[in-house]
């Protein structure tokens, strides 16, 4: 009988045995890494920086095409346009980036003849930009360069049977790369014009360059014509073949590129630093046109080809994306100049070292808001978005309501770096309105300025900004943020005198609301009260579809026009027909915002430009307000071809006084940018309008182990009473099996 019960012990000891191996094997592990990292076997020592993306994967990647914000990590680190933004001066200069250097258009009258750079713009028919291209700029390595024995492309004609297996073109083994020439940059400029690409400036880019529109027309003619004599559309359309009519755009040589602008247009430098304007090599349009690829997501789209610091490693629909160094490319230096405050804050540490300094780059999709915040707040990723510079705002706000985050945030040195956006945010008044409006006569001109005076002395923009924007944002003087390429001085900060008066030490102070009640007697509204017939001042504020949790900011403006005695209606409504009353201009007071395309002030100045005004022009304008003001339209004609200097900042600060004057807006704010690093993301600086910010930040991989493992350090006591309690049960059982042998082998006994 002892032998079988011995057997049953075994049997019912292995579990408890197995148990405790498994919480003494777990304890092991818990001591060496972290169990709970999503990326089994990193240990965060490699030059890899980890970020989430939301929602889908990027639209597209194809330069002429993408203009998300989403997809700007993506192809600015790719793709190399002419032009860049210095990575760190404020305000915000253009500097080379493909090209060899900056230089300023050459002008010429209607006759052709070479015009002085000071020419009035009026005689100025014609801007040429020569740009000269560095030299020894290689492409990334890629199969649509790879070459046969014999010089021919090895992948220009694949078998459709073959290209249809293929999930990445990088699964070709050939490779290949030439050097950028300025050719590359007038095909990629030909591709705004096609329509086979569909890009989203060519109509803007065909009022300025020359022969733009008449390509987009060449273009067609040569497709249509290619498919009557085959009979098939063709599968490639080779640019190069088709002369840019004009002469608008054109290589000059190897490495000088020419463009034509109609006029003088001086903000067209800024479009130069857009991806539009990026080099796109022939072969590649070649390859990708390859039948079977499409389907595959193989394309531009989804495959850039570019010089820039890195190069499309893998692209998984909806799931991850990652970006390896380019090894061809040159190493541009890391700057050695910088904005205000950029040395103290280290951001002049790596001067002169060559970029990028990340090796890979992988974005990994992150569904739910809450998993993503948990694993950044772990360590595993770098950046809860790292091509985006407003994320660090909701941690702050949280931090502002939250004493424990705040704590948590500060312990772990979370870096939330925060700058002006090049946005603004402001309610606008209807210049159409028969009540706020501009007025039919010069008696009601000044009534109606005194009401839209006094409701903008009213307005408290500080209080909004500390109650529902948690002090992340800046209050404006005027429509311009501050931080532009020109008129930043007095025009963006310079006391707004109808709203504010000087305070102590300069410092704004908001006129009282006597000042402003004594402004509604003026307009004839005593008390709030028309003067006339004694009825009360009811105005609307047209509101798009009140969201969840506005109840309160709609709550804080009709408190701030009953201030005043006035009755604020609010007229909330979905976006297309709030839209519908803004082309009519039905609406009387509206909030609006924008957001800016290139850091100049015209870039804001022309929202309120008469003949832009939006119900005038049938929606296609973006004077919201429908303001129209003689002396500012002047003014405004002479800045927008003014080369930035003195002159140009006269004229922007005298813009800035009209509509200050006026108010056509109660000029609202301007958020700031707030990112979120980690303390071991270096050079971050985050910016709205600069996106080729990848190669320039730098890891102490070393420091984000250390902090990866003592933030994710397992709770192992559990596994220790889980091992003890096994070890217990075991020893019992063993003490009883043993008790029960010995009696029953006395019991067996003869």
């Amino acid at each position: 009988m002892a032998q079988p019960l011995r057997a049953r012990f075994q049997r019912l000891a292995r579990p408890a045995a197995l148990a405790a191996a498994c919480a003494a094997l777990a304890l092991a592990v818990s001591c060496s890494a972290p169990v709970n990292s999503p990326r089994p076997g990193e240990s965060g020592l490699e030059n890899t920086l980890y970020s989430p993306f939301s929602g889908r994967s990027p639209k597209t990647l194809d330069p002429a095409v993408s203009y998300s914000s989403d997809e700007t990590a993506y192809t600015y680190s790719i793709y190399e346009p002419p032009y860049q933004y210095h990575y760190l001066k404020r305000p915000y200069e253009v500097v080379p980036r493909s090209a060899a250097e900056v230089r300023p258009p050459q002008y010429y009258d209607a006759s052709g003849r070479r015009l002085p750079g000071n020419a009035p713009p009026a005689l100025i028919a014609e801007s040429r930009y020569v740009i000269p291209i560095k030299k020894g700029i290689l492409f990334a390595p890629h199969p649509c360069f790879a070459r046969g024995p014999g010089g021919e492309l090895l992948y220009a004609d694949l078998p459709e049977k073959d290209a249809a297996r293929l999930k990445s073109p990088l699964e070709l083994p050939g490779r290949g790369t030439r050097e950028l020439t300025a050719e590359d940059f007038v095909y990629g400029i030909k591709r705004i014009a096609s329509r086979r690409v569909v890009s989203p400036a060519f109509s803007v880019l065909a009022d300025h360059i020359i022969g733009l529109r008449e390509m987009n027309r060449a273009i067609s003619r040569e497709e249509d014509r290619l498919t009557r004599q085959t009979g098939r559309r063709p599968r490639f359309l080779d640019l190069r073949r088709i002369a840019f009519p004009g002469g608008g755009v054109k290589a000059l040589d190897r490495y000088t590129l020419e463009i034509r602008v109609r006029g003088k247009y001086p903000q067209f430098k800024y479009w130069l630093t857009m991806a539009f304007f990026a080099p796109v090599p022939w072969e590649a349009e070649l390859f990708y046109s390859n039948p079977g690829f499409a389907e595959n997501s193989i394309g531009l789209a989804w495959w850039p080809v570019g010089t820039g610091p890195y190069m499309m490693e893998r692209f998984e629909e909806n799931r991850l994306h990652s970006m390896v160094r380019n090894p061809n490319f040159r190493g541009e230096p890391y700057p050695c100049e910088g904005g205000p405050g950029d040395r103290e804050a280290g951001l002049l540490a790596d001067c002169g070292r060559p970029t990028p300094f990340i090796d890979r780059i992988v974005f990994t999709i992150e569904k739910e808001a809450i998993p993503l915040k948990t694993k950044f707040l772990q360590g595993y990723y770098d950046s809860p978005a790292i091509d985006r510079s407003d994320t660090g705002q909701g941690f702050l706000i949280e931090a502002a309501d939250s004493p424990e985050k705040s704590r948590e945030y500060e312990s772990k040195k979370i870096r939330f770096p925060r700058s002006p956006d090049l946005s603004n945010w402001y309610l606008g008044f209807n210049m159409l309105d028969p009540v706020v409006g501009a007025g039919r006569t010069p008696e009601q001109a000044a009534r109606h300025r005194a009401l839209r005076q006094a409701l903008s002395i009213a307005i408290d923009w500080e209080e909004a900004i500390s109650i529902f924007q948690k002090d992340q944002a800046v209050a404006l003087m005027g429509p311009l943020p501050p931080g532009l390429q020109a008129g930043q001085g007095s025009a963006a900060q310079e006391i707004n005198p109808v709203v504010y008066r000087r305070g102590a030490g300069g410092r704004p102070v908001r006129r009282t609301l006597e000042e402003a009640r004594a402004l509604m007697a003026r307009a004839g509204y005593p008390g709030g009260r028309d003067s006339a017939t004694g009825r009360p001042l009811v105005l609307a504020l047209d509101y798009q579809q009140a969201a969840s949790g506005s109840r309160q900011l709609l709550d804080w403006y009709r408190k701030q026009f009953a201030k005043l005695g006035i009755q604020l209606e609010i007229r909330a409504t979905d976006y297309n027909r709030f839209q519908d009353k803004m082309i009519r201009g039905a609406a009387q007071i509206f909030l609006w915002g924008w957001s800016a395309d290139y850091p100049d002030p015209e870039n804001f100045l022309f929202l309120l430009y008469g003949p832009n005004a939006k119900a005038v022009t049938g929606g296609s304008g973006e004077n919201a307000a429908n303001y129209r003001s003689a002396s500012y339209d002047r003014l405004f004609e002479a800045m927008r071809f003014e080369d930035d200097g003195p002159r140009k900042d006269a004229l922007v600060a005298a813009m800035v006084r009209t509509v200050q004057e006026d108010a056509p807006w109660s000029f609202g704010y301007t958020p700031l940018s707030a990112a979120a690093y980690h303390q071991w993301v270096l050079n971050a600086k985050p910016s709205s309008m600069i996106r080729n910010t990848l190669p320039y930040l730098r890891l102490d991989t070393a420091l984000r182990a250390r902090r990866i493992r003592e933030w994710n350090r397992p709770v192992w006591w559990p596994l220790l009473i889980l091992a003890a309690a096994a070890a217990a049960a075991a020893a019992s059982a063993v003490r009883l099996v043993r008790r029960r042998s010995k009696r029953l082998g006395r019991e067996t006994r003869p």
